[in-house]
């Protein structure tokens, strides 16, 4: 779990799989990463849900990165390099350093831990998780809108079927 095994650098971000979801760090070096948290043992048992739902304050801390990975799968995705240019990563250290211990607003769809990150590195807040997430969700609700006009259409043929002395929902039963 050592950054210099992974060919870690300073400014890189860190992505690290928590299942469905990511959480993301930049490194600064050293060991270290800051990374935006929010405080979910002020949030007690429902702390998940609410995270879901609301926004709420989150902190940026600093904190060796093998203590933020643990045991989870992570790996370096400077994941908008070929969209946009990385900032120096001399900037990169020093602005997230220099919002260490800061509280912001924070919620799981408009400015998330990823927003935090592709800020520092690209002076742009984006998240592809959401926006993938985005996209299913958008792809379920058409689905779900074409089989109920499909089957608006076949009852509407009935309909008009019955009208005309043909079958009945009756029959089709």
């Amino acid at each position: 779990m050592d950054p210099s095994q992974r060919r870690v650098r300073p400014g890189d971000l860190i992505q690290i799989s928590h299942g469905r979801f990511h959480h993301w760090a930049v490194y600064i070096g050293g060991g270290d990463v800051v990374h935006l948290s929010p405080a979910r043992e002020e949030l007690g048992r429902w702390g998940n849900l609410v995270l879901l739902v609301e926004s709420h304050k989150a902190r940026v801390r600093r904190q060796k990165m093998r203590e933020v990975v643990q045991l989870h799968h992570f790996q370096v995705n400077n994941l908008l390099d070929g969209a946009y240019q990385p900032r120096p990563c001399g900037l990169i250290v020093e602005e997230a350093l220099g919002m260490v211990g800061e509280e912001l607003l924070y919620c799981l769809y408009t400015y998330n831990c990823e927003h935090f990150v592709t800020w520092l590195r690209y002076g742009r807040a984006e998240s592809r998780q959401v926006r993938t997430a985005a996209v299913i969700v958008g792809v379920a609700v058409a689905a779900a809108a074409v089989a109920v006009a499909v089957v608006a259409a076949d009852v509407m043929c009935l309909l008009r079927d019955n009208q005309q002395g043909g079958a009945t929902l009756a029959d089709l039963a």
